[in-house]
């Protein structure tokens, strides 16, 4: 792992890290070969964990090149296909049925959208595609009203 490398580590959070794992884990399933790709979504940064990385370089001090190199082989030069499972249709369905308790209980939204977004594929998941506009200028107008792009 290069130092270049090590310095872009930042731009990974815990989200887009378990995506990476989810990639490898899904490569190495499937034994792909470097004919092949795969694409994930590194969805957040360490931007988003700033009390978590104070908590961390208390417990166990900060987190150097040495660090990072072992946890680079330990972490994710040595994922397995481990807890990896084939779903079935109904495998499928009940963890859509797990998002009941944040999209609908947490987040306030109606049962009916969260059954459109099983019963109504693709129709539900084209209406999203079909505001990318929309949701474009609504990132446009958070990133400017937080100075996000400034830095």
């Amino acid at each position: 792992m290069s130092d270049g490398e090590i310095q872009q580590l930042p731009l990974l959070g815990l989200s887009g890290i378990s995506n990476l794992i989810a990639a490898i884990k899904f490569a190495r399933y499937y034994e792909l070969t470097e004919d092949h790709l795969v694409f994930t979504v590194f969805t957040d940064s360490m931007d988003l964990y700033g009390s978590r990385l104070v908590e961390f370089r208390e417990k166990h001090g900060e987190y150097t090149r040495e660090d990072a190199i072992r946890d680079f082989h330990r972490y994710l030069m040595a994922v397995t296909v481990d807890h990896m499972l084939e779903l079935s249709h109904y495998d499928r369905k009940r963890i859509h049925n797990l998002k009941y308790f944040t999209w609908v209980e947490q987040q306030g939204r109606n049962a009916e959208e969260l059954d459109a977004q099983w019963y109504d594929y693709p129709g539900y998941w084209q209406s999203i595609r079909n505001q990318a506009a929309e949701i474009d200028d609504l990132i446009r107008e958070f990133n400017h009203e937080t100075g996000l792009l400034r830095e």
